[in-house]
């Protein structure tokens, strides 16, 4: 399911595509905002946003086999509800 199907299934309990085409922009601006915030976002029953930083670390540059310096870097993580299955 990507973004437009979410819009479609969304569009079937409001009036018009177009009102669910904003509530579910509106709603993901609201979760980058946050995230952008360093705030936690928990949506009930369905799992938790969070940043995670990253301590700088050595890497490898594959090409020229070089060792390189990675600054710190900021990364979203998301754990998932235990309420949340796809019962396999």
């Amino acid at each position: 399911m990507n973004k437009l199907d979410l819009i479609k299934e969304i569009a079937k309990h409001l009036t018009t595509e177009k009102d669910a085409r904003i509530a579910v922009g509106k709603t993901f601006e609201i979760i980058v905002e946050a995230l952008r915030g360093n705030q936690k976002v928990v949506i009930s029953n369905f799992g938790t946003f969070k940043v995670k930083e990253r301590l700088p670390r050595q890497m490898r540059n594959p090409k020229t086999n070089q060792r390189v310096m990675v600054g710190t870097r900021r990364s979203i993580r998301f754990k998932p509800s235990k309420k949340l299955t796809i019962g396999m």
